[in-house]
């Protein structure tokens, strides 16, 4: 049986990080930092000041400017500057934080990871530009062609060449992840160009997933694919003809990418008021917040290129309500023109008390744990409060906060029964073909639709099934897990079928790739002779060494059986050990 885990209630006081706690100042010269290993997280603040600037610092992690304190006198505190020191990881704590921060890696990026640690890996990470937009890998591939208008031509070989073949891995994973909040669907969209569509929306959240969150609000709210999928482009101001605003993206914006459903604490956890929740909005604001996103157009009348969607949408004056608006504590003032009640929402959304937790939560449930702490969410709604340096919204500073917290650096987690999540499909896949080094001589990608729950793995990048992903953050599954207050939400596409279909669909893309998509297992060849040696590089590499001795025992027995007499029969005993891997609850489960 498959098990999701989560993580509840960690007292931070036992491992004296709990930022809530009186705060010792330590001198000018010496930084607080961010354990790189469990082992040095016993270490005491007193004793981690005394190591000043020889331990590896997490930057946007300073507990008092992180979290807006200040010195006493109202002037907020200036971090001091960040230095990294080179200490050396075990290989499964260097795998193992890959697993949360990569869309994929190989043995070498481990091996690299454990010699330098985690913070330059960021670093470097952050200082990548992207190799290629997904707007020029269409244009590149002649996909602009009229013949292609109406089809959607070109899209899956787009988003596999990113996920799979580029090197911005931080990016990638962190894209995908507000791809889960953020949700535009090409199945979704009306009209034509629909692959231009999702590559130029697509871009504006890879573009801004290590910027601001605001730039990703506006770049969102005035992108084609949402006004399209959300169905506010052409959205008409009241009239007399019975015209209403439509709500769609008004109450989604809200809802679902800001500031949920319910009052938040500081911690992530719903304000409870006469034994239940307080709700964040009511339907009179949604009617209310609908006024701003009327009057949006196309840039221009020219469709028979694709040009006009990578302008954006702009705003018809004369279609755009301008009376006077309220909700949510956001008002606009009569008369106000599109783009400034845009702003002012926008900005009134992204300044609101809701958003740092709400957004945080559902990133570190996308990267590293399906229940974080309530410690955890805190720590990271403050980085996105304040990153260190006065900025709100710092996606980049949310990132590092959330893969150095020292919850999800415990390597003492793996033994824990309620931290952790199932990996999403897509993840898998793609993890195994950065493993193993899969590429597209001629950018073909054919990897396709993924999301078949009869023979493919039942999810696939840019198909979610409607606006709300798929699977709800909040998703629960019957039984102890529900009865523990426990979320679990990639169990929303988890089934007996769709699992049978995942296991049947690796087995035969390991076995044999697909199309020009070609793995290399060279690297595994020597070992494949010893079935526990080729057991355990799998286990270091794709389950950061979380699949238990039993299971892997029982694994080469099965192996054992395999001979490696030929080279056909070495590489059968190579992808039934890779099978295995994947198919194992040790694996799936990630923690």
């Amino acid at each position: 049986m498959l098990l999701p885990v989560g993580r509840w209630g960690m007292d931070m006081t036992d491992q004296d990080w709990d930022i809530a706690a009186p705060v010792e100042i330590p001198p000018p010269d010496v930084v607080l930092v961010q354990p790189e290993s469990s082992a040095l997280r016993s270490l005491s603040r007193r004793q981690l000041f005394s190591f000043g600037s020889t331990l590896p610092v997490a930057a946007g992690s300073l507990a008092l400017a992180g979290c807006g304190g200040d010195s006493g006198s109202g002037v907020p505190l200036t971090p001091p500057p960040v230095v990294v020191a080179n200490i050396p990881l075990t290989a499964t704590s260097a795998s193992r934080f890959l697993s949360h921060a990569a869309i994929g890696y190989a043995k070498a990026d481990v091996s690299s990871v454990a010699a330098t640690g985690f913070t330059p890996w960021i670093t470097a990470q952050l200082a990548l530009a992207r190799p290629q937009k997904f707007w020029d890998f269409l244009i590149a591939g002649g996909f602009d062609a009229a013949a292609n208008q109406n089809t959607t031509n070109g899209y899956e070989a787009m988003i596999w060449s990113q996920l799979i073949g580029s090197g911005d891995v931080l990016r990638q994973r962190v894209g995908l992840a507000l791809l889960d909040m953020w949700v535009v669907s090409i199945d979704g969209l009306s009209g034509s160009w629909k692959s231009f569509v999702m590559a130029d929306y697509l871009d504006r959240l890879w573009d801004n997933a290590l910027g601001n969150y605001r730039d990703i609000m506006e770049a969102v709210s005035t992108s084609v694919g949402m006004g399209i999928y959300l169905t506010f482009l052409g959205s008409l101001k009241a009239n007399t003809k019975g015209a209403i605003p439509d709500e769609n993206y008004a109450r989604e914006l809200m809802q679902l990418m800001t500031i949920g459903l319910y009052q938040l604490n500081p911690n992530g956890t719903n304000v409870i008021n006469g034994g239940g929740p307080v709700p964040t909005y009511t339907q009179a604001d949604v009617s209310q917040g609908a006024h701003i996103w009327t009057g949006y157009t196309y840039a221009n009348s020219t469709g028979t290129t694709p040009a006009r969607i990578r302008l954006g949408l702009v705003i018809d004056a004369t279609k755009h309500e301008t009376g006077s608006t309220s909700f949510v504590g956001i008002t606009i003032p009569p008369g106000s023109d599109g783009a400034t009640a845009r702003k002012l929402t926008l900005d009134g959304l992204f300044n609101h008390a809701n958003t740092g937790p709400f957004v945080s939560r559902q990133m570190i449930q996308r990267l590293v744990t399906s229940n974080p702490s309530p410690a955890y969410v805190t720590r990271v709604a403050a980085i996105f409060a304040n990153n260190g340096a006065g900025i709100r919204g710092d996606m980049a500073a949310v990132a590092r906060a959330i893969l150095t917290d020292p919850e999800a650096r415990d390597d003492s987690q793996v033994s824990s029964t309620t931290f952790g999540k199932l990996r999403e499909p897509v993840v898998r896949l793609v993890q195994w073909a950065r493993a193993f080094g899969v590429t597209s001589p001629t950018n073909l990608w054919p990897f396709g639709n993924t999301s078949s729950t009869v023979n493919r793995i039942g999810e696939s990048p840019g198909h979610a099934t409607s606006v709300f992903n798929w699977f709800r953050p909040g998703y629960s599954v019957n039984g102890p897990i529900a009865s523990a207050g426990l979320v679990a939400p990639e169990f929303q596409i988890t089934n007996e079928p769709q699992i049978v279909a995942y296991v049947n669909y690796m087995q035969n893309v390991i076995a044999y790739g697909t199309g020009e998509a070609k793995p290399d297992y060279s690297s595994l060849t020597t070992l494949a002779p010893d079935s526990m040696a080729l057991l355990a590089e799998l286990n270091l590499v794709l389950a950061a060494n979380q699949i238990s001795a039993a299971t892997l025992a029982s694994m080469k027995t099965a192996l054992d059986t395999i001979s490696t007499a030929t080279n056909t029969g070495l590489l059968n005993r190579i992808y039934a050990a890779i099978v295995l891997v994947m198919a194992s609850p040790d694996y799936l489960v990630l923690r």
